[in-house]
Parts: C-alpha cells; sequence; structure tokens
C-alpha cells in the first residue's frame, strides 16, 4: 500500500501512531479527531496515501466510495442516528491541514452551526 513516511495519517495507520478507531477495514480507517471540532469529530481516511482530492482520478473512484461508506459505519457505530457532516477540506484555500485526503465526520446531540457565515 502506498504510503508517505512523513505523513501523520499514514503513520496512525500504519499503528505507529496511536487513535482511537471507530471502524476498520482493509483499505479504510475511522478514529476520532485529537482536535474535536464538535461533540463527535471522526476522520476518515484510506488507508492508501494520496495526498488530496486535487491528486485524485478516475482510477480513485472505487476509494473515495470506500471511505464514504466507512465514514457512515463510524457515525452510526458512535450513535449519530439523527445526523451529521461530512467535510472535505482541500489544499491551502480549502484550509487543509493534513495532507492525506481525508473525510471529517462532525455531529452530537446538538444542531450544528450553518456551514460557512459571510
Amino acid at each position: 500500500m502506498e504510503r508517505d513516511p512523513n505523513c501523520v495519517f499514514c503513520k496512525i495507520v500504519a499503528g505507529e501512531l496511536p487513535c482511537r478507531k471507530v471502524y476498520e477495514d482493509e483499505s479504510t480507517l475511522v478514529f476520532h479527531d485529537i482536535r474535536p471540532q464538535a461533540e463527535v469529530h471522526l476522520l476518515a481516511v484510506p488507508k492508501r496515501h494520496v495526498a488530496s482530492m486535487k491528486d485524485l482520478s478516475d482510477a480513485d473512484a472505487e476509494m473515495v466510495g470506500r471511505v464514504m461508506v466507512a465514514a457512515t459505519k463510524g457515525a452510526l457505530a458512535c450513535g449519530l442516528e439523527d445526523g451529521w457532516r461530512t467535510i472535505v477540506n482541500t489544499g491551502r484555500i480549502g484550509r487543509q491541514e493534513v495532507m492525506h485526503v481525508h473525510v471529517h465526520v462532525l455531529g452530537g446531540n446538538k444542531v450544528l452551526p450553518a456551514m460557512i457565515q459571510w
């Protein structure tokens, strides 16, 4: 599996750094964010390293689908039956902090605020 030895998410996937796992299968990992922005804040990542959404190709369609299914399984495992928000930040303008494709899953008992306020 492709990996970047300097990527924090690759290190988590490899078991070199700890995480609070919620769901895992052969191609994805879902775990709690260490800086939660909601009552429940999960990260769903592919185990194969792809730096950013802008680096995806048609060949990555199945991987992206698997990450979204894993995100759903993680959300449901954490009791988010009434809904959640999924966010993918891309690049500098999108405020991507870790250069490894990942989906944020945010939810809890409170209704989340509006996405963007101009």
